[in-house]
Order: C-alpha cells, then sequence, then structure tokens
C-alpha cells in the first residue's frame, strides 16, 4: 500500500466519532464510505456533519463555498460488504463492544482486499487480541479525539504484528489530512492522553468523596493553574520549570524512588535553571527560558479573560 494510492476512505460506525472523522476525511479532499447499520443513525449523522461545517466556515476553518462538495464526498451507506470492497483505508468506529468490534472485523477481513489497512478508534479495548484478521500486519489503532474536527492530535498505537510500513503510512496519511500523529513506542491500555485523564478523573473523584472541593470549586482551581500553563507548557516540561530537584525531592517524600529522575538530577540535569531536564533549552539561561514562558503565560491569562473562559461554559 502506498500513501498516494490511498483515495476512498471506509469509516464503519456514524455515531459521535465515526460521522466526525468521515466529515474530516472528506474536508481534506478524500472520498469517504459512511457505515452503519441503522438507516436513522446515518441520517443523523449528516446533520450533524452539516451543522459542523457551518460551524467550521464561521470561524473560517472551511471555506464557505467548500461545504457542498464536502458533503458530496461522504457516501452514507447500510451496505459494509459493498462499501468494503471500494475502499483503500479502513476506520472502525463502532461501540466499545468486545463482540461488536469483533464481528465487524471479520466481516472486514472477509470483504477487504488482504493489503488494505484495517484501523481501529478504539482507546478502551486491546483490538489485537479482538479482532481476528489473516494478515495482522495490516492492524492498527488510529485513536481520534472528540471532537474530531477540532482537536488535531491522534495516537497511532501499533500491534506487536503490526508492520512498520503501516505505522508509516498511517503517520504520513495524518499528517496529510491536518493532523498531529503521535505513535506510541509500545502498546499500553488507555494510550498516553486517556491515561493521564484517568489520573485526573481518579484524583478528582477522590476530592468530591472526601468532601474537599465542589465540582466547580475544582474547575475554578484547575481553570486558573492548569488552565493557563497547559497550553504552552504541558505536563512535562512544567516540570522542568519547578526544577527536577525539587520534584525528586516531591518524590522521595510520597516514599517512591524514580531510577530516570535520580539519574538526571545526579547529572545536573535540573531543567530550565540548568539549560537541560527533560527538554534540552540549548544552553539558554533560566532568565531567558523563564522570560519567555511567563511572556506566553501572560498572553494566554489576557486571553482567556477576554473570553470568559474561567466561567463555566
Amino acid at each position: 500500500m502506498e500513501l498516494d494510492k490511498i483515495k476512498r476512505i471506509l469509516v464503519v460506525g456514524a455515531g459521535t466519532m465515526g460521522h466526525a472523522i468521515a466529515q474530516v476525511y472528506a474536508t481534506a479532499g478524500f472520498e469517504v464510505d459512511l457505515v452503519d447499520l441503522n438507516q436513522e443513525v446515518l441520517d443523523n449523522a449528516l446533520t450533524k456533519i452539516k451543522s459542523n461545517l457551518s460551524l467550521l466556515v464561521e470561524y473560517k476553518h472551511v471555506i464557505s463555498g467548500e461545504t457542498s462538495n464536502i458533503l458530496s464526498r461522504i457516501h452514507p451507506s447500510t451496505d459494509l460488504k459493498v462499501a468494503a470492497q471500494n475502499c483503500d483505508l479502513v476506520l472502525e468506529a463502532v461501540s466499545e463492544d468486545r463482540d461488536v468490534k469483533r464481528d465487524v472485523f471479520s466481516q472486514l477481513d472477509e470483504f477487504c482486499s488482504e493489503d488494505i489497512i484495517l484501523a481501529s478508534n478504539t482507546s478502551e479495548l486491546n483490538i489485537f487480541n479482538v479482532a481476528k484478521v489473516k494478515n495482522p500486519k495490516r492492524l492498527v489503532i488510529h485513536h481520534w479525539f472528540h471532537p474530531p474536527y477540532i482537536i488535531p492530535l491522534v495516537e497511532i498505537v501499533a500491534g506487536r504484528k503490526t508492520s512498520s510500513e503501516v505505522i508509516d503510512i498511517s503517520f504520513k496519511l495524518l499528517e496529510k489530512i491536518g493532523k498531529k500523529p503521535l505513535i506510541l513506542k509500545k502498546f499500553t491500555n488507555a494510550f498516553v492522553v486517556n491515561k493521564i485523564q484517568q489520573a485526573i478523573n481518579s484524583a478528582v473523584f477522590a476530592l468530591l468523596i472526601k468532601g474537599i472541593a465542589s465540582p466547580e470549586e475544582i474547575d475554578m482551581a484547575i481553570k486558573n493553574t492548569l488552565g493557563v500553563r497547559l497550553p504552552f507548557a504541558g505536563v512535562a516540561q512544567n516540570l522542568d520549570f519547578v526544577g527536577l530537584d525539587v520534584v525528586y525531592d516531591i518524590i522521595k517524600n510520597m516514599g517512591m524512588d524514580l531510577v530516570f529522575l535520580r539519574d538526571k538530577v545526579n547529572n545536573g540535569q535540573l531543567g530550565a535553571k540548568t539549560s537541560i531536564g527533560f527538554y534540552d533549552y540549548q544552553g539558554r539561561t533560566e532568565e531567558e527560558i523563564l522570560t519567555k514562558r511567563d511572556k506566553l503565560y501572560l498572553q494566554m491569562l489576557d486571553f482567556l479573560k477576554q473570553k470568559n473562559a474561567f466561567e463555566p461554559i
């Protein structure tokens, strides 16, 4: 399979994620077959896509005159067999039900040629254990985030038998349609973003159970701290700003000893204060690094205040 030969995408499942992923591919110029067993779901999907496109036109992410062309490239259908025979790549986006996904991939394995990439949007299941296909080298995860037509990231996750060629084509295809793909170095449950999100959710639930703060107070606290910092510093680089020596002391006080963190501290890689930590700051001084950071934080703070972002939606 070559990237320039991928012209037609099959999206299986027209629900929350499927219809929006189909919209993204169609916007990028691909012909898209959107398949669902339920005609009502398909009809609702097209209504949502039209609404999404109107919003994107309003914010100048889509040219007004292109809307009809985008819609014309989306072909809704309840016939998986026919759609599968014409596609160049499949993206499965059905419900997170092991049996349903297994059945879908069994049909795709039967209907598609053996070199077609079969991608799953799953974030909860190990699709490599669930799906039984004759050529497992072509099986891969493309994990999109809601809403797909706004959020740039797509996590690419390989199984033990997934070929490097499939990973490479997946990366290039997602870049081609304007996404920010991330290839995980190995499989892990929940991948990167959801694993961090789950940790946050667990902390929120613990605070609520113990009556430490209300949901509104928790969100207010996060918006006024992480909400300002995350867009620029992320979570790992922020540790560089704290100082990895300080972070290591905190970790030790919690009764833990992380070898990779201890090694950085022992090697004098403390973050911004030494110009190298998790990130390499190329010899810049701490003042230079933190001044740049602070200017960005101030710009973000002013923008969020202007948008009343600290108030509930």
